[in-house]
């Protein structure tokens, strides 16, 4: 049997119809979280939320459901894998009252919908989809199959009645688990959990957003009480630096149209094996082979018989290539075993040739270092960037330039 929305007839809607037609957002009140979904929940988008299993997205989805209904709003939570009696001791433990939020033990996607359009919610919340099937397809719940199904309903759903939804998707550290990998191409916004869930910071991380930027990242704490925003996340990443030591360097990194001020480490120990060691965490494994290579090749740093461990403190993940500067900086750094000033930036590009190279971004990269106290930064600065006040920059155009700043401090 068809699914009720696959009856409508659709009429065609002229462009310059829809052009004037502005996506309305409601405001979550989680400022973190209304940060990375673009300013908020726009009326009739999918959302899906994904990350391994006790990382946070069932507390999260749960606290942003407890902030509408606070606001008035209703919310209907569909749990297929606790019952309504789990959810609500998350619930108390959370300080959610939950008044207007409405609980359904269903993983039938047509009992699921039959509900949604009697009740007509602001927002629906399923937890999570590898729990939810078609029944009108074969198939084991949890398969590729069934999900994709389940989700495309849902997705006519909140398209044909406006209701806001969001999908919770377990996914393992390679995204081997059917779910979020396969639902990506048809969803509206795509929010990944990074990071251990051992890990004291939790990072949200939007990689598909189409009612906002897709590179936006919002960081929360894990506490007793659920997840909480860190409004100075640069200053909570940097705060446990301490005293200088070698392989240390702070990057300025922007994250969708944040700066963020991150602590690159590096260790370099003799290897004992005889292929030695290239581990990165945070840091794409390809980037951290490059930059040895070209600090090898161009500046005359061996490496070799030594094994190399990288990370980025904090839990966050770094893809953009002004991470190149400061993890050279980290490695020479670590490899001469010489500790770099407290007082250093850096961020830029490190062409296969050497030579440094401008990043976008460079004046919110400086003026978040200045507000964090930081005095010096290790960039090249394209002619447009003007002077920031309280920061000066140290000029050093290639991989050597670097080596012999870090060997200057000896």
């Amino acid at each position: 049997m068809a699914s009720s929305s696959s009856t409508l007839r659709q009429v065609p809607v002229p462009l310059s119809d829809t052009a004037s037609i502005e996506h309305a957002r409601t405001i979550v009140g989680i400022d973190e979280f209304d940060r990375v979904l673009g300013g908020g929940l726009v009326r009739g988008s999918l959302v899906l939320i994904g990350g391994e299993p006790g990382i946070g997205k069932s507390t999260l989805l749960l606290q942003a459901a407890g902030s509408l209904s606070e606001a008035g709003r209703t919310v209907l939570y569909v749990c297929g894998e606790e019952s309504p009696e789990q959810i609500g001791m998350r619930a108390r433990r959370l300080g959610i009252e939950g008044k207007g939020i409405s609980m359904l033990s269903e993983v039938d996607v047509a009992h699921v919908e039959a509900t949604v359009r009697e009740l007509r919610p602001d927002l629906l919340v399923i937890d999570s989809i590898q729990t939810v099937y078609d029944p009108d397809l074969a198939g084991a719940v949890g398969s590729v199959g069934q999900v994709r199904a389940a989700t495309s309903r849902l997705m006519r759903l909140a398209k044909d009645a406006g209701i806001t939804t969001m999908i919770v998707g377990h996914v393992t550290k390679d995204g081997a688990i059917a779910g979020p990998r396969v639902l990506e191409h048809m969803v509206d916004a795509v929010l990944y959990f990074e990071g251990d869930r051992d890990h004291a910071f939790r990072v949200v991380r939007s990689v598909k957003n189409r009612f906002g930027s897709s590179s936006e990242i919002g960081i929360f704490e894990m506490s007793e009480s659920g997840l909480r925003g860190v409004s100075n996340p640069s200053e909570l990443l940097l705060g446990e630096r301490g005293v200088p030591a070698s392989g240390s360097a702070v990057m300025a990194a922007m994250e969708g149209s944040r700066p963020l001020l991150l602590e690159v480490q590096a260790l370099v120990t003799p290897s004992y094996l005889q292929v030695p060691r290239r581990l990165a965490t945070g840091i794409d494994a390809s980037r951290l082979l490059q930059v040895i290579g070209v600090l090898e090749r161009r500046a005359d740093v061996s490496f070799a018989g030594f094994d190399v461990y990288v990370s980025v403190a904090g839990g966050v993940r770094v893809s953009e290539p002004a991470v190149d500067v400061p993890l050279a900086l980290a490695l020479v750094s670590a490899r001469k075993d010489i500790p770099l000033s407290a007082e250093i930036v850096a961020f830029g590009e490190i062409g296969l040739t050497g030579k440094v190279r401008p990043v976008a971004h460079a004046e919110g990269r400086l003026r978040e270092a200045a507000r964090q106290g930081l005095t010096r930064a290790v960039a090249v600065l394209p002619s447009s960037v003007g002077v920031v006040k309280g920061i000066a920059q140290v000029q050093v155009t290639d991989v050597s330039g670097l080596v012999a700043m870090v060997s200057a401090r000896s």
